[in-house]
């Protein structure tokens, strides 16, 4: 699954960086809104407040700030770390690795956002991972949206996240916990009269002859940065139907200045698998002039993935990468000059670049080690014993079809490398 995922983030151009697993905590602070009370505090040995990192979005803006990187396509597979409560039947823990990939760059607008659904699209397609939506929507929508409703500015970010709740909880549940932080029951009425629209395009445009919606310019920007976003997508071959405009997505984290994503499984109940969005803003906060870089980009849980991969299985996968076994065809008196000639043979493959192993035993069994063969899809066995030796020649045995062939030890690596194109 990582190799399908570095394969997509490489073929667009992304080079891999690093981050430290701790950071100093105020540098994740102030980040993720509510979910800030899920860092993990650390103090080290020199008296430093330290956090394990969170996510890998905030490391690498400061990563772009401290090095002076203003233009970069970067993806980072690794650990984070969430005081969460674990639920692994849904994929959920306290580690688990996230794989990101951002733009950073003044490039031209959506271009970088559209990219990002690309690539979520062609790494979930190629693990076959079944249905999925990409939901999107945009923070000026929605900062618009609370704005003619009537929500007061300083609580945007709070009625946000509370909006970041519907996807998991009834209108109920959500309106209450907006009155509670303030808010009107008839502000929260109209908040939810926009939260339930979903569609493609169409939505984008019908939004856009809403004249109180409309009246709002963030809004207004939004809606215009949703067209650009959906002519892109389609110029990029993304299906229409994987996209879906949600006026309910709302991602908690505080970092997000523009677009917003989230996928999610169809009929599966794993929470999303994938998520981000545009922090124009995030780059500045680690500088010392405030000197913003436009940044895009998404992240997915490899363990929520593989939750599914998991279930969705048929047969028998292997367990080890192993191509080619040598097999010992073993009498009582010769299986030390067999195990020699065995280790031997080892050799000339992997300097042919072929991938084999042999039994660290002189006596192992042949019937044992092809029975190893079929239970971990080993493709292919090389059977020696001392008629073969005196002859000069190895039999191959296709685990699959049982058919044998008798080559000359010479042309073994050649041959195995025919067979396994």
């Amino acid at each position: 699954m990582v190799d399908v995922v570095k394969r997509v983030f490489k073929r667009h151009g992304a080079v891999t960086i690093e981050t430290p697993v701790c950071e100093l905590k105020e540098t994740l602070t102030g980040k993720y809104g509510e979910d800030s009370k899920l860092i993990y505090d650390l103090a080290d040995q020199g008296g430093e407040i330290l956090a394990l990192r969170y996510d890998l979005t905030v490391p690498f803006a400061r990563f772009c700030a401290e090095h002076g990187i203003d233009t970069i396509k970067r993806y980072h597979i690794s650990r984070v770390y969430r005081r969460d409560r674990p639920a692994m039947a849904k994929g959920r823990y306290r580690e688990f690795y996230q794989c990101d990939f951002d733009i950073a760059g003044d490039f031209e607008s959506m271009v970088p956002d559209a990219e990002c659904i690309k690539i979520v699209t062609e790494i979930l397609e190629e693990l076959r991972i079944g249905d999925f939506v990409l939901k999107v929507n945009h923070r000026k929508i929605l900062d618009g949206i609370f704005a003619v409703a009537g929500v007061p500015a300083e609580l945007f970010r709070s009625i946000c996240s509370a909006v970041d709740k519907l996807d998991k909880s009834e209108w109920a549940e959500v309106k209450a916990e907006m009155l509670q932080k303030g808010i009107s029951s008839e502000i929260a009425e109209t908040i939810w009269s926009y939260s339930q629209k979903k569609g493609g395009v169409e939505l984008v445009l019908e939004l856009l002859q809403d004249e109180l919606l409309c009246s709002n310019e963030l809004a207004k920007e939004g809606l215009e940065a949703m067209k650009k976003m959906f002519l892109f997508c389609d110029l990029f071959g993304v299906p229409p139907g994987r996209v879906s405009f949600d006026l309910s997505l709302a991602r908690g984290l505080d970092y997000y200045t523009g677009v917003i994503y989230e996928c999610v499984l169809v009929g599966q109940d794993v929470g999303s698998v994938a998520g981000g969005g545009r922090y124009d803003t995030l780059v500045g906060m680690f500088t010392k002039k405030g000197k913003s870089i436009p940044c895009v980009g998404v992240s997915l849980g490899l363990e929520r993935l593989f939750t599914i991969v998991e279930k969705n299985i048929q047969g028998a996968v292997p367990s080890r990468p192993t191509q080619v076994l040598i097999i010992g065809a073993t009498g009582k008196d010769d299986k030390d000059q067999i195990f020699a000639e065995r280790l031997k043979l080892c050799n000339v493959l992997w300097a042919n670049g072929i991938s084999c192993e042999t039994a660290h035993k002189t006596n192992a069994k042949l019937m044992t080690q092809i029975q190893l063969c079929e239970k971990e899809l080993i493709k292919f066995a090389v059977i020696i014993g001392s008629g073969e030796i005196q002859q000069g020649i190895v039999k191959i045995r296709d685990i699959a079809t049982r058919e044998e062939t008798e080559i000359s030890r010479e042309e073994l690596p050649a041959k195995i490398l025919e067979l396994l194109l």
